[in-house]
């Protein structure tokens, strides 16, 4: 290996933790008439790694079968969305899912994407080691409001990867309006985004309810990191893991649910919850895939592509 060739990774830090504004936020969700944390706040550095393990898991059946569709038909979707790219990885987590697609897309530069920086920094010094002479950016921000890449981004076009079916976490409406911000940052480029599929409530649900509970801790934790944050009191013992699928939105909810009467306080506020009473944290919407072809139309794409898994569990699309 010629070591003159070596590259580091370069970091763009644009998530700049507003204190004030997280706290604010925080409070008006928990004081709402059905109280609610946004399920980016599960994502501190102990929540991101419990992610990691719910993908291991037997019940939870995306990410292993997202990666044998994008094994299977990675030349085929190099064909459609072109090599050579940059290629922005959205949620990039531990890097792993793009990084196996490198062989096929090529590409000149790999810009990671998340909210958990130190996580990401982690993951993209390893990924740079195994490919040294791919240009990677590592972008620390908090796209779930609004998308908008740094410069170091570089210019288009660029083939945006969003997997992992995290496009369910927004309401339907607001789906199409992140779709419309992908498609202007790929600056002319083309979209490759995993999508989980609309199917009975039996295997949806023990997907966000393992048996080793490990998305209830995935889940709990969050009160850790709203503690940390808002200077509350979250008793975490107070509280159980909820997942439960509404069938007439398509989505599945989780939520935290208190196990006995509790007031909880934080500075300037405080919230009482009843026994039995919820707290939504995450909506995991699923998708028909004329359902899905029709919101990227509504986005500005042209070209929809789609390939899914033997049994319809779930699809990735491909829209230039």
């Amino acid at each position: 290996m010629n070591l003159s060739a070596v590259r580091s990774p370069g970091f763009v830090q644009l998530h700049h933790e507003d204190r004030a504004a997280l706290r604010e936020e925080l409070a008006a969700g928990l004081l709402d008439d059905r109280a609610s944390v946004s399920p980016k706040f599960f994502y501190d550095p102990l929540g991101s790694r419990l992610f990691d393990a719910i993908t291991e898991l037997r019940e939870y059946y995306p990410t292993r079968t997202e990666a044998a569709i994008l094994a299977a038909h990675a030349p085929e979707m190099a064909r459609t969305l072109g090599t050579g790219r940059t290629l922005v990885d959205l949620g990039a987590g531990n890097c792993a899912k793009a990084g196996r697609l490198f062989a096929a897309l090529q590409p000149r530069r790999y810009v990671a994407v998340d909210i958990s920086v130190e996580f990401l920094r982690q993951a993209l010094d390893a990924l740079q080691r195994e490919h040294p002479t791919i240009d990677m950016v590592g972008v620390g921000l908090d796209f779930s409001s609004h998308l908008n890449l740094p410069a170091q981004a570089g210019d288009g076009p660029h083939t945006v990867f969003y997997p992992g079916s995290s496009i369910g976490n927004f309401m339907p409406d607001k789906a199409v309006d992140f779709l419309i911000q992908v498609r202007r940052e790929s600056q002319g480029g083309n979209l490759l985004i995993g999508v989980d599929l609309a199917k009975p409530a039996d295997v949806l649900v023990p997907a966000y309810d393992d048996s080793l509970g490990v998305t209830a801790a995935f889940n709990l934790n969050l009160l850790n990191h709203v503690n940390d944050l808002l200077g509350s009191d979250f008793q975490v013992r107070q509280w159980q893991h909820v997942a439960l699928f509404n069938a007439e939105a398509s989505r599945v909810e989780m939520h935290l649910q208190a196990r006995v009467d509790t007031t909880v306080r934080w500075p300037g506020g405080e919230r009482r919850f009843g026994a039995g009473e919820r707290m939504h944290t995450e909506n995991s919407y699923k998708y028909r895939r004329a359902d899905f072809e029709a919101m990227l139309r509504d986005a500005g794409y042209g070209t929809v592509q789609c390939w899914t898994d033997a049994e319809s569990r779930f699809a990735v699309f491909a829209a230039t």
